[in-house]
């Protein structure tokens, strides 16, 4: 079973990892992602900040063994890359900034 999870596991990561890489290079994205995200270089850069913080906390932390594998620390630093992938994931469904007016000189 450990073996299925870990490579379950490797082949999500790698998936998420290559649609990411999509997105950030090119700016597409997958059909049914496309009607909410305005930005599509910033969500790619989400998406692979979310796959490399997947692939350290599942393969540093609980693939390594109990307690939270040898490396612990990266492994709950892969956490946090993953919560900041999430973030910029949510940050390129927001409009950006619009110009303001701009003033001329009378």
């Amino acid at each position: 079973m450990h073996l299925t999870l870990v490579v379950l596991g490797a082949l999500t990561v790698t998936a998420l990892a290559a649609l990411g890489l999509v997105a950030l290079v090119t700016g597409w994205l997958l059909p049914w992602h496309r009607t909410r995200v305005l930005r599509p270089r910033l969500s790619g850069l989400g998406t692979l900040l979310c796959a490399v913080g997947a692939g350290l906390f599942m393969f540093l932390g609980p693939f390594m063994g109990p307690p939270h594998g040898e490396r612990g620390d990266v492994a709950w630093g892969g956490w946090v890359t993953f919560m900041v992938g999430l973030g910029v994931g949510f940050l390129a469904q927001r409009p950006g900034r619009t110009p303001g007016p701009t003033k001329t000189a009378s």
